[in-house]
């Protein structure tokens, strides 16, 4: 199975939201960064292979996250 990856990034001045790569939808908004990371995290959890991307307010990569640990791509171990 394919992996899913999840972008949390800032949606406009004071919001965050998460995508799935490629598609170009969003999953989740909020004002909160922690909220939308928790509420994705959890999203993500319900899949055999994910990842969630979390950027920065500059757009760059903060931490990656890969739901189960075991799945985790070669590059990250």
């Amino acid at each position: 199975m394919e992996r899913r990856i999840y972008h949390i990034l800032q949606n406009g001045i004071n919001g965050w939201k998460s995508m799935l790569e490629q598609s170009g939808r969003t999953s989740v908004t909020g004002s909160n960064k922690q909220d939308v990371i928790n509420r994705t995290i959890a999203m993500a959890k319900t899949h055999s292979k994910c990842s969630v991307i979390i950027h920065k307010t500059d757009g760059s990569i903060q931490e990656e996250k890969t739901f189960p640990r075991s799945a985790e791509p070669v590059y990250c171990k």
